[in-house]
């Protein structure tokens, strides 16, 4: 051991004992820090499949490779850092000793290349992921960047001390090959034992290398401790916590139904709740569980969820990288007056910490943190507020953040708990949504209308639609229509179709008609809970009278609105509510392969489909709508953001009853995606998504930028045309054979290479 080694070994050891020391005190802060959320009993089990989960997502990297070309890079920089961490933990035995290494694991070749392995994929991997942040730098125009508002000093110092460390790994292994400290055969050191040969034999070397390893490593070690919100840091350890805690414990992301409302760990109940005490969603930043404050500490800053966020691709202020960030700077900074004990009362009183004067109660307090315990939640510039309102009811509800995000965040929960306060406890809300919550409240339905009018889609059908009149016998569906199947114009259409399908293929249904109310989709989704549990329990009582003699098995119900398949499904279990839930599509889609619905002749469109939210992310519903729109024959065209990267129609969280102020309609852009693949019709899913839609194909029609011909239409009312069609009546001898009566007035549909329909299709994307 000489000068050298033991002047880099005191000064490693000394500057490691500062750096570990305040890293242990960094995470026991931390940890309290995350604990002044709210109670969570529902994350602590089962712990094998939670075990599952984290193992599969972890290990295989099943949410990281949604974006292929960064997914095995990350994977290479995630292995590097878990097992890398032996060899850093060897260098401090190296920087003394530069032939030392581990006991036992350093005579076993397959180790030394497992080493050799990590140190190349690390420093490779640590350069492609500066190249690939780097050609998606915010400079790039149109919010086109994932990446802008992430903090970019953060990222490239953290890819900098990977490829440091990778290089530090490759470097100590080299000299040892130098110095001939073991016989490694080449297949196990490919790289260090060539580059060693050039090098000459130095100990001095080896150690300098090492202690390279270990500052780099240190002083991360020590700037992550000084920065608690470092999320792209940080993850690297609360991610596993943040994946295993996840809100479903079969491993699914946090969609479909809505976290109930909880206080003090336990779901609210309204009839005893008391707002002095009890929690109403989010008002205040301690109003979130712990899981929601493990969140804000666990988010990368990656921008996935930014990417594809429908509000913030139209110029919206909403971002939901950008949301779960301010949340998350804002709770640190507030966390000091948190944990001496502060707390403010509905009026803003201070009624946590204790003394008689300003001083007193405020001693020992940064008064940053004071400072930030003023501010407000949700509120404007003026207000100095955490979050703008703007951005709180740009959200559509669609799950893409969620869906996307790698490390499990719950976007839409923590929107909609904020959401919840906004409009329960402060009664500030967009003022379009109170004529929708009387509506709801009053007369049980958003558009106003009357129970006795529900039956009015039925007129135009020859054929009588059975209504439960308290028997449902050898019923096999009831059939829930929905307030837009019911009142809404074109969604009527749909409607029938399905009722008429179901009628052809001998399918025993009945319909509630009056008896229907609203599921409460809209209200839950703006954060009126309150309407939300009047109506759903409503539903619940008539739903179980009705299958009251019913197995439960049999308890079927079929619907065409993906917002009431989704509020049946899986919001009504909560409330006693246990049904088979089918989607109208998924029910047609059997019929036909049980050959019970039968296409006699394609119809000759160009067709392209919109995934609804509720029904493609929310779901997974994706395969069912498309293979009834091959079954009418139709000539397919996927749009290219399609399955669980569709783009939203912006009617979901209740903005259908919202006027966008801001930025492009996100129906317009969404409507702009499909018109690129050159339809004749626009089929969905979804009451909602074909309101929208139509009214986006109607914006760009008088723009003169689609063509007349085009429609947006249900994906059943394509399935009936092609089951009702009969032949043409005269065919040419040696003619191919078209469709007949698609449409009410009974002209045969043309093929679209004898007379092209919908909007002209680009050349290049005739390849």
């Amino acid at each position: 051991m000489g000068a050298v080694q033991i002047t880099l070994g005191g000064i490693a050891l000394a500057i490691s004992v500062v750096a570990w020391s305040m890293f242990v005190l960094t995470i026991m802060r931390m940890v309290k820090t995350i604990r002044l959320g709210q109670p969570d009993s529902t994350r602590n089990g089962p712990f094998v499949p939670r075990m599952k989960t984290l193992i599969k997502e972890f290990a295989a990297h099943t949410r990281m490779n949604k974006l292929r070309h960064v997914g095995p890079w990350h994977w290479l920089v995630m292995w590097g850092f878990l097992i890398g961490s032996l060899a850093l933990f060897e260098a401090y035995g190296e920087v003394f000793v530069p032939t030392w290494g581990w006991p036992i694991l350093d005579d076993i070749a397959v180790w030394h290349l497992l080493m050799e392995l990590l140190g190349i994929g690390t420093v490779v991997g640590g350069i492609a992921l500066a190249v690939i942040r780097q050609l998606n730098n915010p400079r790039r125009p149109d919010r086109q960047s994932r990446f802008a508002g992430s903090n970019f000093a953060w990222a490239y110092f953290v890819e900098a001390v990977v490829i440091i460390e990778g290089l530090g790994i490759l470097g100590v292994r080299a000299g040892k090959a130098a110095m001939g400290v073991h016989e490694v055969p080449t297949w196990a050191a490919f790289l260090t034992n060539p580059v060693g040969d050039l090098l000459p034999a130095s100990g001095a070397f080896v150690s300098i290398m090492a202690f390279i390893k270990l500052m780099s490593a240190m002083v991360w070690v020590i700037v992550v401790s000084k920065n608690m919100t470092m999320g792209i840091a940080w993850h690297r350890f609360s991610a596993f916590f943040n994946i295993y805690f996840k809100r479903e414990d079969d491993g699914s992301v946090a969609l479909g139904r809505l976290k109930p409302m909880m206080s003090d760990g336990k779901p609210l109940d309204f009839e005893e709740a008391d707002p002095e005490k009890d929690v109403f969603g989010a008002g205040q930043v301690e109003d979130f569980s712990w899981k929601g404050w493990l969140d804000f500490s666990t988010c990368t800053e990656c921008g996935r969820c930014q990417s594809q966020c429908p509000a913030w691709n139209t110029g919206k202020p909403l971002s939901p990288k950008l949301l779960i960030t301010q949340l998350r700077d804002h709770a640190y900074a507030k966390a000091p007056y948190l944990l001496a004990g502060g707390k403010k009362d509905m009026t803003g009183e201070e009624i946590g910490l204790k003394g008689d004067t300003d001083e007193e109660r405020h001693a020992g307090i940064d008064v940053l943190a004071l400072a930030e315990a003023e501010r407000p939640l949700i509120g404007g510039p003026d207000e100095l507020g955490v979050i703008d309102p703007e951005v709180l009811w740009s959200c559509t509800n669609c799950g893409a953040c969620v869906e996307q995000c790698p490390v499990d965040i719950e976007h839409v929960d923590h929107i909609v708990d904020m959401r919840r306060y906004q409009v329960m406890i402060e009664s500030n809300f967009p003022t379009e949504l109170n004529g929708m919550f009387k509506n709801l409240e009053n007369k049980g339905n958003p558009w106003g209308q009357n129970a006795k009018d529900r039956l009015q889609w039925t007129e135009d059908l020859d054929f009588e639609v059975p209504v439960f009149d308290g028997e449902f016998g050898d019923t096999e569906y009831l059939f829930w229509v929905g307030c837009a199947g019911a009142f809404e114009d074109r969604a009527k259409k749909t409607t029938r179709a399905v009722a008429e399908l179901l009628h052809m293929a001998d399918v025993k249904y009945t319909v509630l008609g009056p008896e229907e109310t609203c599921t409460g989709d809209p209200a839950r989704r703006a954060g009126n809970e309150f309407v939300f549990q009047m109506l759903a329990q409503q539903n619940v009582e008539v739903l179980n009278s009705v299958f009251e003699d019913t197995e439960p098995l049999k308890r079927k119900v079929v619907v065409t609105c993906a917002h009431c398949f989704n509020t049946l499904a899986n919001e009504y279990p909560e409330l006693g509510g246990q049904y088979e839930v089918v989607h109208h599509t998924q029910l047609l889609n059997r019929l036909v392969r049980e050959k019970r619905l039968v296409p006699v002749a394609p119809i000759a469109d160009d067709v392209t489909y919109h995934d609804p939210c509720f029904l493609g992310r929310h779901n997974k519903v994706y395969d069912a709508p498309r293979e009834l729109v091959g079954a009418s024959g139709a000539q397919f065209r996927e749009m290219p953001r399609h399955g669980d990267r569709s783009m939203c129609c912006g009617a979901g969280g209740a903005r259908m009853w919202m006027e966008e102020k801001i930025g492009k309609r996100i129906n317009v852009d969404r409507v702009d995606e499909a018109l690129g693949t050159a339809p004749s019709k626009i089929a969905t899913g979804c009451p909602f998504c074909r309101v929208m839609l139509t009214d986006g194909v109607t914006a760009r029609q008088n723009d003169g930028l689609a063509s007349e011909n085009v429609e947006v239409v249900d994906v059943a009312q394509l399935l009936l045309s092609s089951v009702k069609r009969t032949p043409a009546k005269a065919v040419p001898v040696g003619a191919p054979e078209i469709g007949g009566e698609a449409e009410a007035d009974g002209k045969a549909d043309v093929p679209t290479d004898e007379a092209p329909s919908g909007t002209p299709q680009a050349e290049e994307d005739k390849q």
